[in-house]
């Protein structure tokens, strides 16, 4: 860990304590951003609505037997 100059001269549990807070971070921001990327846009869903609301339709219409 030569590039943080004041990272060697901490105590071992403070440098656990800065790498655990660090990767805290980074699982709750990837967590965040994936929870705002996925529920954005619900466009999926109303494509299934669409295409449910055509059945039911085609099978609401009697059939010519």
């Amino acid at each position: 860990m030569a590039g943080i100059s004041g990272f060697a001269s901490l105590g071992p549990k403070t440098k656990n304590v800065v790498v655990a807070g660090g990767l805290t971070a980074f699982v709750f921001g990837v967590y965040f951003y994936t929870m705002r990327a996925v529920g954005g846009t619900d466009e999926l869903q109303i494509a299934i609505d669409k295409f449910e609301d055509q059945k039911g339709k085609e099978e609401a219409k009697p059939s010519k037997v």
